[in-house]
C-alpha cells in the first residue's frame, strides 16, 4: 500500500513520516522557554488544524507557540491563547490522531 501524503495549509509532505521529521527538527531547534519564531508560528498553526481536538485547544485564539518543558526530559509545542492561558499540544497527535 503507497504512503498516503500529509497536506496542511503550508506545506506537503510524501508521507506523515516526512510530516513528523520536519515537527521534530523544528521542535529541536528550539530550547524549554523559547517563542517560537513567526514562520514556524504559521506552520504550527496550520499543523494544529488537523489536531481532534482543535477547538478546545485554540479556545479564543492563538497569540503565540512556545516551547515546554515536559516530564522524562522531553519537550512539546505551547499554545499562548488570548485570554492568556497555556495549553500543549503533541505534533504528533495532529499528524496520526490516536483514535477511541
Amino acid at each position: 500500500m503507497p504512503a498516503k501524503p500529509f497536506v496542511t495549509d503550508t506545506r506537503q509532505f510524501p508521507r506523515k513520516e516526512d510530516a513528523k521529521v520536519f515537527f521534530r527538527a523544528m521542535l529541536n531547534r528550539y530550547r524549554p522557554g523559547d517563542k517560537v519564531s513567526d514562520a514556524d508560528s504559521r506552520d504550527l498553526a496550520a499543523l494544529l488544524k488537523h489536531h481532534t481536538e482543535y477547538a478546545a485547544k485554540v479556545g479564543g485564539g492563538i497569540v503565540q507557540f512556545n516551547v515546554i518543558a515536559n516530564l522524562y526530559n522531553t519537550k512539546s509545542f505551547e499554545i499562548v491563547r488570548r485570554d492568556g492561558s497555556k495549553e500543549d499540544f503533541s505534533y504528533i497527535h495532529c499528524i496520526t490522531p490516536k483514535r477511541d
